[in-house]
């Protein structure tokens, strides 16, 4: 199954995990599914209209998936791919 790693500052949305297995055939599927699993995570990824916040990065093989097929693309099950959060700094 697809694993999806999580970066140290948001870990605490996935108790504490560095990599979680999730179900699905795209990187969509996959998030929801990740949503699924922890719900409280939500609403710091995705805005009220269910659109992914512009702050919130997927690469898959080191290529932004906003560069691919966004959401749909696809996802082998041995797949890894990444959560990168934006952080801006002043």
């Amino acid at each position: 199954m697809p694993v999806i790693r999580i970066p140290n500052p948001l870990r605490s949305y996935v108790n504490g995990q560095a990599e979680v297995v999730v179900q699905g055939a795209t990187v969509g599927e996959a998030m929801e599914d990740l949503m699924r699993q922890f719900p409280a995570f939500r609403p710091h990824l995705y805005k009220q209209d269910g659109s992914l916040r512009a702050f919130v990065n997927l690469f898959l093989d080191g290529r932004n998936v906003r560069d691919l097929e966004g959401l749909e693309t696809a996802l082998g099950p041995d797949d890894t791919f990444n959560l990168v959060p934006s952080i801006a700094g002043g």
